[in-house]
């Protein structure tokens, strides 16, 4: 089931309150504004432009937040860049990157007895507030022409139901192959770390070699140097 909204508070929530009542894994909830949209760590998604598409999917499968997160990531890389013709990057943990800016954010919340992930996609917006105009980016903003956000809606649905079903050492292989920020890329961690990425461990979480040694990294923001 699909559950399409013009505006909402929060997919997010709307997707949980569908999970209490014991809608299927797959269910998703898709709006084109948000007033309240949530994102990681307790910040908040900019997601009051009819350019936007929030989606957030009921998920009943078992798994790590980490690994799931990834999952989704690649699912969304792939309905952008084969819809779109474009080339995007992933930087772990959540965000589909474009031209080195944030196209897409990912987050995976339990709710109600199961997985709720939200993505919040970029499509047509072609401006953004000025805390965000340096490191925020759409596909519209990219390619010069406006795209079509129910496709990109279904695509990313069902492309986000496919990745999940895999195990997690083929969702790493995955990602280790389609974003260049697992390996030999220098980076700074939430302003207080400092060294070159060294792969994902097998929760999925990040390896960096610092001075000091090799750190695992569990949650954060991840900036490059």
């Amino acid at each position: 089931m699909i559950v399409r909204l013009q505006s909402t508070a929060s997919t997010m929530k709307d997707a949980a309150a569908l999970a209490a009542k014991g809608e299927p894994h797959g269910t998703a909830v898709i709006a084109d504004v948000q007033t309240a949209g949530i994102g990681r760590q307790g910040h908040t998604w900019h997601s009051d432009d009819l350019g936007g598409l929030y989606i957030s999917i009921i998920l009943r499968v078992a798994g790590s937040t980490p690994i799931l997160t990834m999952a989704l990531g690649l699912a969304v890389q792939r309905a952008v860049n084969d819809l779109a013709q474009v080339s995007s990057d992933l930087r772990w943990p959540n965000d589909v990157m474009l031209s080195e800016r944030k196209l897409a954010g990912i987050i995976v919340q339990s709710a109600e007895g199961a997985l709720i992930a939200g993505i919040g996609l970029n499509v047509n917006q072609t401006e953004f507030p000025p805390e965000l105009a340096e490191i925020a980016t759409s596909l519209k903003r990219e390619t010069g022409r406006e795209h079509n956000k129910e496709a990109l809606a279904e695509r990313v649905i069902a492309e986000s139901l496919r990745y999940v079903k895999l195990d997690k050492k083929d969702i790493r292989k995955r990602f280790e192959e389609c974003s260049t920020w697992p390996k030999g890329k220098a980076v700074e961690v939430d302003g207080r770390m400092r060294g070159i990425t060294a792969g994902l461990d097998e929760n999925g979480f990040l390896l960096v070699q610092t001075p000091e040694g090799l750190e695992t990294v569990i949650a954060g923001g991840v900036r490059p140097l």
